[in-house]
């Protein structure tokens, strides 16, 4: 097929054939279509949109660009499920729930990404674990997912290597933000794994991507749609992040958390909610409990009795990390943790999530440019909900940064980026919408 005319027919609004999409996503893989008909093409789809049978094929394609794994040879007899978020401040969820639907009897093989713009990702959590290898081989990767259940991984170049190499092109053409091509982009990755069932995160709120509800509700519809049309189950949830998700924000502190969490130490009552709620669906989705509301007492009792917990620390050895890790955590600390106060007192009315993660990059924990190091131990914790009240003994949440001017930055941020009023506000529910 001629791409140029491709192209034409996407440009002009017609329909492309599922022909058409495969042999113009195997010239994407192989080299055959140049730089420019990318970008030409995504931007066809970015002013016309695709159809949902469009994006299906677009996602399969993409999908079967690079190797697709099967678990059933690779010795993985049971379901195999897998969670993602659209992204967020604070959503240390996966590091919570990989191992906690492992421990409840699925397999989750979870390859993760960086951090994205203002959002943390689970790749850089899990590196400030020393040892920690996030670039394990296909092999590796198997091998523990079939032993312990579940991995956490970086990208490979294998797995949907067109999604590559067409975000690439999105990023510098402005058609990042195209429905079909997020959601082909996402759900090829994920297919590639080999999953059998999907549940998704779609963040709403002035922290996520999709700040508007209804924004989020189409990603969430898409997801599902294409989803199903490509014969994996899927689920998505709509949850809230118009506020820090749990108490840390920073690679190190996440993880920290995420151990207190799993430990049964301390569980912040809206990243446990968030949890339950995506766990629940995916053992119903997958078929270890009847619904989802035996999916969610199951997940409780595994959180609750250390099996969990024990998959963590399992999968943290196998993947080189420290066979102690909860006994002696083993991260990253800041030299300095320093209270910020609200100006006045009152209830935390509301915070510019967003400006919290730009925070945090500022410290020195997230990046500016592709490949840029980064501090693992800088951040915030113990970070107030809305609706607490604030005074001058009760911090809005501690700075850990490497030096006093850093910190300093991080404070004035922390305190433009909350609101604070005499009356308590009206905090709406975590999960905020199903959709199936």
């Amino acid at each position: 097929m001629i791409p140029q005319e491709i192209i034409r027919q996407k440009r002009d609004g017609g329909v492309l054939s599922d022909g058409q999409i495969r042999d113009f996503i195997e010239g994407v893989t192989d080299g055959r279509i140049s730089e420019g008909q990318v970008a030409a093409f995504a931007m066809a789809v970015f002013l016309r949109g695709m159809t949902t049978a469009e994006t299906v094929a677009l996602t399969l394609a993409m999908r079967d660009s690079g190797t697709v794994l099967d678990w059933r040879k690779l010795g993985v007899s049971g379901p195999v499920v897998d969670k993602h978020s659209s992204g967020g401040i604070g959503d240390k969820v996966s590091l919570i729930l990989a191992p906690l639907l492992a421990a409840c009897g699925a397999s989750v093989p979870m390859i993760s990404a960086r951090g994205l713009g203002h959002t943390g990702g689970s790749v850089d959590k899990l590196e400030s674990i020393p040892g920690y290898n996030v670039d394990a081989d296909e092999a590796t990767f198997a091998r523990v997912v079939r032993d312990i259940g579940c991995a956490i991984i970086g990208a490979t170049e294998n797995l949907a290597p067109a999604d590559r190499r067409l975000y690439a092109v999105r990023d510098v053409t402005a058609t990042v933000e195209s429905l079909p091509l997020i959601t082909a982009s996402i759900l090829s990755k994920k297919f590639a794994e080999g999953t059998h069932g999907l549940v998704m995160d779609v963040k709403a709120g002035n922290g996520a991507f999709m700040a508007d509800i209804d924004a989020a509700r189409g990603l969430a519809k898409s997801i599902v749609d294409v989803g199903k049309g490509a014969g994996v189950p899927t689920v998505s949830l709509i949850t809230d992040m118009d506020q820090v998700l749990g108490t840390s924000v920073g690679n190190a502190l996440e993880v920290e958390e995420a151990l207190s969490f799993l430990a049964d130490e301390v569980r912040e009552a809206r990243l446990t909610k968030v949890t339950l709620a995506l766990a629940a669906e995916a053992l119903a989705l997958c078929g270890i409990a009847d619904d989802v509301a035996a999916g969610r007492k199951l997940a409780q009792q595994h959180l609750d009795d250390g099996s969990a917990a024990e998959r963590f620390a399992r999968m943290v050895a196998a993947l080189g990390g420290p066979a102690d890790l909860f006994a002696a955590r083993h991260l990253p600390r800041a030299k300095l943790a320093w209270p910020v106060y609200a100006k006045v007192p009152g209830y935390l009315a509301a915070m510019d999530t967003r400006a919290i993660g730009l925070a945090v990059i500022g410290l020195g924990g997230g990046r500016t440019r592709a490949g840029q190091k980064i501090d693992y131990s800088v951040g915030f914790s113990g970070f107030c909900a809305l609706g607490e009240t604030l005074d001058a003994t009760r911090p809005i949440c501690l700075v850990h940064a490497n030096d006093e001017d850093a910190a300093e930055r991080a404070s004035a941020a922390i305190q433009a980026a909350i609101t604070m009023s005499v009356t308590a506000p009206v905090v709406g529910a975590v999960v905020k919408e199903r959709v199936v």
